[in-house]
């Protein structure tokens, strides 16, 4: 019936062409694609990044534009055709409202997410990726130059996203300021730098006036004001502001490219002249399996829905995703206003929404504007910037979650609902329901204007402040009677608590009529305790908690409203270390990232950037959906009828080994007879496209028999005595006897939960066989480049020299690319094995979640003798890990960095890896480090309570302090440099003074209370099996004189490549431009270790200054000869002279090992020291948490390069931000991982770095083991998030103690916002029963 048109888009891509668009026409696109595969599949742009599938991360950002001719025209704003076409409705439909006309640019520029933006909804749209923005081969945009200077990228792979999101902040306000900046971020997420280096680069865009520069408050720049550019050591507060230090010390801004808004791109005058002439056509898109209809006429639409009433309705696709399309409607940026308030279209996004609110505010009486100031409140906080560009009011009303946020302001501002359907008109004020009849339409929302005598307000409690679904929401109005207290309306409307949204319609009618006093609230408290239930089981569990803030944010309410009768908001700051260090030499001096530039520009590549190879087929993996059982049956038939699918392989297709041997112990590739977890790969399947491989899977059969037992949790599996082997015990002294002489006994245990990699980058690779002698190469995201040759050579039954592997960079790491990589590895090279074709492995978020696991869970518990004054003689600890079903590397974690910085003189350590029917876990940064930190530090903290002292002064008398320490496994080190990282901290924090402001605060405040917590820290660096401590490099130098490094380690941000450009410049005494260093290829250097523990640049530092020293030395006597040669003629000489121009490197570390049966022996190469100090504020009546200020000293030794340990410092911590306080595993009771993307699994956003960071490199600090006397930094600043965690343990402890409540307590990490609201126990608390029996949402594993 309709024409099927041709989709026109124009895609800014490439800088270097004279016209930078690309004209994109696709004549039969599919409904069903999205802007990000189109961009990387066929139009080759892979600087736009795969993070998350659901807009979540922000990594697939780019910006569009589109244009409109009729911006002075009259408009009626509901539906219109596309983001380019705007549709007039007969006027018929106003309905006599009064109207105002909006004039504005007709050029909109807009971020989305490119994994959400269906390609049709861009029909006559311009698209500019991060490759259109600038490039290295031609100009780098500032805001691209910006964020390298300051240090912005590591792994890299968000920074195409964060550039896109500034871009576009500057298309469309060229003199931003800081409120602006970090709105225009809040829907991005980066997992490595900590954010601050980001917020560095881009503020240099505000003006002086708005960028925050000087800290103190204002005036002239501390520069102008003849400060040097370094932090004071006095007391008082430094008049250096951040922003100039940096300037000073890290981030040159002599040199920077001016921002030029006239260079800007124009919008495309193609797309202009097909603007004209646009006929107001419908469009109809046909896709293999949904078709999508365009509308132009309201009437259209109407008839659509009477004839297909179950066809969804989109918008913004934000919340139906990729999964289904059929119809589309776009709303413009108009609010229509009427006598009685404003009326907004239903297709009208969010962000227009919030931008049209504004002005109307600005021009509106305070009285008349509180309810639209509310809805801007709301809007603030609801999703990310792309997502409230996508979005829709209607869409966001209609939604069948509860947790989306407008609905229960907007119930409770009275707003009417305007629907229509074929024949039929009408208004509705119910919210309640969540979707309309199939045939209806909403058509627009009238928002009244607030009223003399009322008060609104609306409340919400989320993992995360921004960029995060409400666990509940609420909306509140009242209105009294003029000049008195008694309540002539109510509205009480909640999300969260329900299915639906919940109206508590008994409360309001109960309340009526009654005086607005401690009465009301005593009854109203009862009321919505019966109006709310709850169920244990409700979708995201949290049950107690939900209930427990529905009474609470009513109490806020009351005491807000209460004060209106009576009576009718950081800087981030980073200190360097100077380093003494001739400015020829780049050692010591704050480099900027070999890749940066390459990051900003999107041309950096990772594995699946990479070009298609002919023939390219993908694989999908079938998981198992049961804990434990027995695989009767696997069906791939139906699977195999499907359209592309090629094969699909199992464990009969493994030509070697269905196994990955690690340390002696085995797991299968493919499971064959049983199954011990969810989320363990059974099969796969091979096909031409992802869409294809993925469905097919989808298909597969398999056939279980449940087995028993089956358990998840570490005291099930205490219960049932499961355990891997071996069991760790270390012990110093005499343990049971001194236990015996102490004067005090505390028995207690702490919970500390899991934690999910979330690197940028899922793991993936590509496997490209040779096609002779079965040559494999695979293009991987590893950190163990070698364990994955080896793995995947058993599985083939072929020899390593035959498997290449290359890793050019990953996206991040952590740790959880080493071992499970590995096998993916196996199973893809298996396909391309079997189908003798290229074949493509990137797994999805979810499945990436559920397949590899992450950081264990652990319960500590333990026994200490201790003394009235706070000196602990004797502790007897042990450590249940969570390991899952397999033992992975868990026998690794833990006992060994149990005493911190403490010398208790009786000390036992136990450490026991629980085997249950998880998915195995693995490594994370730190691994088991700061599990067994915080079990010691949890014990410092109770003994600091129960004596009634200060925590800091319990740790300082327990600390290691003599000039030569012994560990609990005798390993002989030196505390000093520990001893005045702690002293150094606590001066610095003004720690003292501080706790006296804080103990002021708390006893003024009694629903708000803050805390204040430090802690030292004692990190082993190195592998404790000595073996893998070594490191090999291999260095050519060529005859134009240029330098080529290769070495064992891989780059995933932190940097271990410039920093061995670095090396290799100082040794050679050539410029770092001179030197590259292309990948990392088990070809030419084999046999390397891991990535990990820290000790990359150790290890490769000195394998490189071995290699380069080897080259100096031979050319030393032509140097000597010719001394004023060039370093070119050198090189030509020695070739002419047949010297050789290449030599390897290796490093021999120590020879670290532990004699476990003994308990003892060198476990580490040298220890990392630090301190750390943090303050909160906790909100006590909805668990609510502000990190206001974090104090770190840290000895790095002699830095390398302290732009990159900075950036390691700072993302190790705001990492363990996220692990102490706000990342949150969830398994169902059947062993299922529910928790599986960024909208149920939060990281730390940029509202969660402190308010104040303030970090510092311990002075005159040498280490003579490691290169250069540095230390590795990367793995210590995770614990010190446990900060946070203890700070507010203390701020929960002052609001109990006010109540009446006695420590002590128990709080387990990390510290969410249900666990700090139901520690903080009260009358509400109290009124929360909840029923059992019912199946709980979640368990603690």
């Amino acid at each position: 019936i309709y024409p099927l048109p041709s989709l026109i888009a124009f895609v800014c891509s490439l800088l270097c062409s004279p016209f930078p668009f690309l004209q994109m026409i696709e004549k039969n696109a599919d409904p069903e694609e999205v802007l990000l595969s189109y961009l990387r599949r066929k139009a080759g742009l892979t600087g736009t990044k795969y993070g998350c599938g659901t807009g979540g991360c922000g990594a697939c950002t780019v910006m569009v534009s589109s244009y409109s001719g009729h911006q002075e025209r009259v408009m009626y704003p509901f539906f219109v055709l596309s983001t380019t076409r705007w549709i007039f409705l007969n006027k018929a439909f106003l309905k006599n409202k009064s109207l105002c006309i909006l004039t504005f640019d007709p050029c909109r520029h807009y971020t989305v997410n490119a994994c959400l933006q269906p390609i049709v909804t861009l029909h006559g749209a311009a698209v500019v990726t991060v490759e259109g923005v600038g490039s290295t081969r031609t100009k780098l945009h500032p805001v691209q130059e910006r964020i390298a200077k300051a240090h912005g990228t590591q792994c890299g792979f968000c920074t195409p996203g964060m550039v896109m999101s500034m871009y576009t902040l500057l298309r469309n306000k060229p003199r931003p300021t800081m409120e602006d900046i970090k709105e225009a971020l809040c829907g991005n997420i980066c997992r490595c730098t900590g954010y601050r280096p980001i917020i560095d680069g881009f503020k240099t865009f505000c003006g002086r006036e708005t960028s925050g520069c000087c800290q103190n408050g204002g005036g002239k720049c501390c520069m102008e004001n003849g400060t040097n550019g370094s932090k004071s050591n006095s007391d008082e507060e430094s008049d250096v502001c951040p922003k100039c230090q940096i300037s000073q010390e890290f981030f040159p801004m002599d040199d920077l490219l001016p921002l030029d808004p006239s260079q800007d791109l124009i919008f495309p005058p193609e797309l202009l002249i097909m603007e004209k002439k646009f006929s107001g056509d419908a469009l109809h898109f046909q896709g293999q399996r949904v078709s999508l209809v365009a509308p132009s006429e309201l009437l259209h639409l109407l008839e659509l829905k009477a004839e297909h009433p179950s066809a969804p309705l989109t918008v913004g696709n934000t919340t139906i995703g990729k999964d289904t399309l059929t119809y589309l409607v776009i709303g413009p940026p108009v609010l229509l206003t009427c006598l009685a308030g404003l009326t907004v279209g239903a297709a009208c996004s969010l962000s227009v929404l919030k931008e049209e609110l504004e002005k109307a505010v600005a021009e509106m009486e305070e009285e008349r504007a509180r309810a639209y100031r509310l809805i801007l409140q709301t809007l603030q906080c609801l999703a990310g910037k792309q997502i409230r560009n996508m979005a829709s009011v209607g869409g966001n009303l209609l939604s069948a979650d509860s947790k989306y946020d407008l609905g229960s302001v907007m119930a409770a501002l009275d707003c009417t609902l305007h629907v229509i359907s074929k024949g039929k008109d009408f208004s509705s004020p119910d919210f309640g329901k969540t979707s309309l009849r199939p045939n209806e339409v909403l058509l627009s929302i009238d928002i009244p204007y607030s009223k003399p005598w009322e008060s609104v307000a609306w409340y919400r409690q989320a993992q995360r402040r921004e960029f995060a679904f409400a666990i509940v929401n609420a909306g509140m109005k009242v209105a009294v009677r003029e000049g008195t207290d008694i309540v002539e309306s109510l509205n009480v409307y909640y999300g969260g608590v329900g299915s639906t949204l919940v109206k508590c319609g008994r409360t309001c009618q109960q309340l009526v009529g009654r005086r607005w006093g401690e009465d009301l609230l005593t009854d109203a408290c009862r009321f919505i305790k019966e109006d709310v239930d709850v169920s244990l089981s409700i979708h995201g569990g949290r049950a107690e908690y939900r209930k427990t803030l529905a009474i609470s944010f009513f109490f806020k309410f009351y005491m807000q409203v209460a004060l209106e009768m009576r009576e009718r908001v950081g800087k981030l700051q980073i200190t360097l270390v100077s380093e003494a260090q001739p400015s020829a030499d780049p050692v010591g001096h704050p480099s900027m990232h070999q890749s940066a530039f390459q990051q900003a520009t999107g041309e950096a590549k990772y594995y699946d950037d990479l070009p298609p190879v002919k023939g390219e087929l993908f694989i999908f993996m079938v998981t198992s959906t049961r804990a434990h059982a027995k695989i009767i049956n696997i069906d791939p038939s139906e699977a195999l009828k499907m359209p592309g699918v090629v094969t699909c392989i199992s464990a009969g297709d493994v030509p070697g080994a269905n196994r990955r041997l690690f340390m002696n112990y085995t797991e299968e590739l493919f499971a064959t007879e049983e199954v011990i977890c969810v989320g363990q790969i059974i099969c796969a399947v091979v096909a031409e496209s992802r869409e294809q491989a993925r469905r097919a899977a989808e298909t597969v059969q398999i056939t279980y028999q449940d087995l028993q037992p089956v358990f998840f949790t570490i005291q099930d599996a205490i219960k049932h005595k499961s355990f891997f082997e071996p069991r760790r015990k270390v012990e110093r002294g005499d343990v049971d006897a001194a236990l015996k002489m102490a004067e005090q006994i505390l028995e207690d245990e702490i919970y500390m939960g899991g934690q999910e990699h979330f690197y940028m980058e899922t793991q993936g690779l590509i496997a490209v066989p040779k096609g002779e002698n079965e040559e494999m190469d695979l293009f991987v995201s590893t950190q163990h480049a070698a364990l994955t040759q080896e793995v995947v050579g058993t599985a083939l039954g072929i020899a390593s020299n035959k498997i290449t592997c290359h890793v050019k960079r990953l996206g991040g790491g952590f740790g959880g690319k080493v071992m499970k990589i590995a096998s993916l590895s196996a199973i893809t090279a298996v396909a391309a094995h079997k189908t003798g074709r290229a074949v493509r492995c990137c797994l999805e978020r979810g499945d990436d979640m559920l397949i590899t696991s992450g950081r264990h869970p652990f319960l500590g518990k333990y026994k200490v003798g201790y003394n009235r004054d706070g000196t602990i003689i004797a502790a007897d600890i042990i450590y249940y890990s969570n390991g899952g079903c397999t033992l992975d590397e868990s026998s690794f974690v833990t006992v060994l960095h149990m005493d911190n910085g403490y010398k208790i003189p009786n000390l036992r350590g136990r450490g026991v890896v629980c085997k249950t029917y998880l998915p195995s876990y693995t490594a994370f940064r730190g691994f088991g480090g700061p599990q067994g930190l915080t079990v010691i530090e949890s014990v410092l903290h109770e003994v600091a309570v129960r004596c009634g002292l200060p925590p800091e002064k319990v740790r300082d008398m327990n600390m290691y302090r003599e000039e030569l320490c012994h560990t609990h496994y005798k390993q002989p080190f030196c505390p000093t440099n520990m001893v005045r990282c702690w002293d150094e901290c606590l001066e610095r924090a003004d720690y003292q003074e501080r706790l006296r402001s804080i103990q002021l605060f708390n006893s003024a405040n009694r629903w708000r209370k803050r805390g204040i917590a430090a802690v030292p820290q004692k990190f082993g660096v190195g592998f404790s099996k000595g073996f893998y401590n070594q490191g090999a490099a291999l260095v050519n130098i060529f005859k134009d004189g240029s330098v080529l490094v290769t070495h064992g380690g891989t780059e995933m941000g932190q940097g271990i490549h410039t920093k061995a450009v670095q090396i290799a410049s100082r040794v050679l005494n050539v410029p770092m431009a001179s030197i590259f260093i292309k990948e990392t290829c088990t070809g030419n250097v084999p046999n390397a270790a891991p990535s990990a523990a820290s000790f990359g640049t150790d290890s490769v530092g000195m394998a490189v200054k071995d290699a380069c020293e080897k080259l100096m030395r031979r050319l030393k006597p032509l140097m000597e000869k010719n001394p004023r040669n060039t370093w070119k003629q050198w090189v030509n000489d020695a070739f002419f002279q047949k010297i050789s121009l290449s030599a390897t490197g290796f490093f021999m570390g120590p020879p670290t090992n532990v004699d476990w049966e003994k308990g003892e022996g060198a476990a580490y190469y040298y220890f990392t020291y630090g301190a750390c100090c943090s303050e909160v504020e906790i909100d006590c009546l909805t668990g609510d948490h502000k990190n206001i200020r974090t104090d770190i000293v840290m000895d790095v030794g002699k830095s390398i390069n302290p732009a990159l340990d900075i950036g390691q410092v700072e993302g190790g911590f705001v990492q363990g931000v996220g692990l102490y306080t706000i990342e949150e595993l969830q398994f169902s009771p059947a062993g299922v991982l529910l928790t599986r993307g960024p909208s149920q699994y939060k990281v730390p956003a940029l509202c969660d770095v402190p308010a104040q960071l303030n970090v510092h490199l311990l002075a005159d600090s040498e280490n003579p083991c490691a290169i250069y006397m540095s230390k590795g930094v990367g793995e210590p600043p995770v614990f010190f998030g446990a900060t946070l965690f203890f700070a507010i343990k203390a701020a929960i402890a002052e609001a109990r103690r006010e109540r009446g409540l006695g420590e002590p307590f128990p709080l387990s990490s990390p510290a969410t916002a249900e666990k700090i609201r139901m520690a903080c126990q009260d009358q509400f608390t109290e009124m929360v029963q909840l029923t059992t029996g019912s199946t709980p949402w979640c368990i603690q594993v």
